[in-house]
């Protein structure tokens, strides 16, 4: 069933793609990296839990190619490329998970942050065949988890949070 996408969930993506392209930069000053900490990554799943899947999706895809181009972070080729496929996974499939299959935040999370992995290790073997980039999809996707456990914990522990502090609000407010 298709419906309209709200003004509020327009600037509710606007404002968590600003997000994703603000709060890289902010670790990158105080020393932490992204790879470990993953900030890009919060913003994203934070819209597949508060939007329809095909903002959460495009939020996503967009985000990382927006940084690069902005930023420089991440590279455009070939990490932008495997991120947009990787964290558009992530917003679609939480967003799935939440509205149409109805999971609790916790276990939608975890479910996305496994296939947007899938996503990502598909997507390189997808730029071997395409270009012959230099990468192996098994050690790059092992690479990223255990680079990325710190991430990870901040992501299980941030995202239930903020979308249980969100709800609450709303329910409270009458405004969301």
């Amino acid at each position: 069933m298709y419906k309209n996408i709200t003004t509020k969930e327009t600037v509710l993506s606007g404002l968590l793609l600003a997000t994703g392209i603000i709060l890289p930069m902010i670790f990158h000053i105080f020393g932490m990296t992204g790879p470990v900490f993953l900030p890009m990554h919060i913003p994203v799943l934070l819209g597949g839990m508060l939007l329809s899947p095909v903002l959460a999706l495009i939020l996503g895809i967009i985000t990382p190619i927006s940084s690069s181009i902005f930023t420089g972070m991440p590279v455009l080729f070939p990490m932008a490329i495997i991120m947009a496929f990787e964290l558009g996974t992530y917003g679609l499939v939480s967003s799935l998970a939440v509205r149409k299959f109805k999971l609790n935040t916790f276990t939608s999370l975890l479910i996305a942050m496994v296939s947007g992995r899938i996503a990502a290790g598909l997507s390189v073997e997808l730029l071997i065949k395409l270009f012959g980039i230099n990468m192996n999809p098994l050690i790059y996707i092992k690479g990223a988890i255990i680079t990325g456990i710190p991430g990870l914990i901040i992501q299980l522990i941030f995202i239930p949070s903020m979308v249980y502090a969100i709800d609450r609000y709303c329910s409270k407010s009458y405004q969301c």
